[in-house]
């Protein structure tokens, strides 16, 4: 089937989705431009897929120093002024490990606006590049080959999604760094800045499924089964009151606020996952 009524049938899925505000949304073709200028030293604000200013005055900066119109306008001449490795557009080619360029850097960014990140946004399909592409085909229920074909792509271009659920929110702090891109990665929660062994609560009844450390950065980590496929995880604790299997609801202590992990300060690092995506707690809390 070709690449045209592959995404076709992508956008069919928009009826099954909760889709995020479009206002929340960058587009992969931007991010792409950002990787470029970036790998250039010439871009150095976040990898967001929204073209503002700093990336319009990016481009200023590249046109200048190659010599060619400076309007701001990513066009074909500019393009081609960028090299070989940031010409072919997203959906021209099946993307792969070893392959690099433009379409890659949209590629990782569509699977972190997903909830699949894979680490810096790069434009290099490596390890982290594959894994990621293989976690999202198994969420989408495609084939889970690890290879961006016209099938993951076209259900990449859909709309994000947001939570079924209605959570509340697990912890009376000022709301810090939110769910999207922060620099060239994602961030895949909400951090919330507060005094350390300030007490941190379910934000819906469900079942503790970990409770104690995480070797992965997280430190303190305590993540709760909810419905419909959502669990939501509490991490960088100083301490935990639960344990794993017990049946807690809604407002019940889960923990203390703390730094444990891979942490710069005290604070709670909240995310909200369905059926393993992250995704935006802002769709769920209340």
């Amino acid at each position: 089937m070709p690449l045209r009524a592959y995404l076709a049938l992508g956008f069919s899925l928009l009826a099954l989705c909760q889709a995020l505000p479009a206002a929340a949304a960058g587009d992969a073709n931007v991010a792409a431009l950002q990787v470029a200028l970036r790998a250039r030293g010439l871009y150095d604000g976040a990898v967001d897929g929204l073209a503002g200013p700093r990336t319009g005055a990016a481009v200023r900066s590249f046109q200048r120093r190659a010599g060619i119109a400076v309007d701001g306008v990513a066009g074909p001449q500019t393009r081609s002024a960028l090299g070989r490795r940031w010409r072919r557009s997203l959906g021209s080619r099946v993307l792969h490990q070893g392959k690099a360029g433009w379409d890659v850097a949209g590629l990782q960014f569509l699977l972190a606006s997903h909830g699949f990140p894979s680490g810096p946004f790069d434009g290099g399909f490596g390890p982290r590049t594959e894994a990621a592409v293989t976690r999202f085909q198994s969420w989408a229920r495609l084939s889970a080959d690890g290879v961006a074909g016209p099938a993951t792509i076209a259900a990449l271009v859909s709309a994000r999604v947001g939570s079924p659920i209605r959570l509340a929110w697990p912890i009376r702090a000022p709301l810090g760094d939110r769910f999207g891109p922060r620099g060239n990665r994602f961030h895949t929660g909400l951090d919330f800045p507060a005094p350390y062994s300030a007490a941190v609560t379910a934000a819906g009844s469900g079942r503790v499924v970990k409770a104690g450390w995480d070797g992965g950065g997280w430190g303190y980590l305590v993540v709760i089964r909810h419905g419909y496929g959502v669990r939501t995880m509490y991490a960088h604790l100083s301490a935990v009151a639960v344990r794993r299997g017990q049946h807690i609801a809604t407002g019940a202590l889960v923990g203390r606020v703390g730094s444990s992990g891979t942490s710069t300060g005290p604070h709670l690092h909240f995310e909200v996952r369905l059926r393993g995506a992250a995704v935006d707690p802002l769709t769920a809390l209340g």
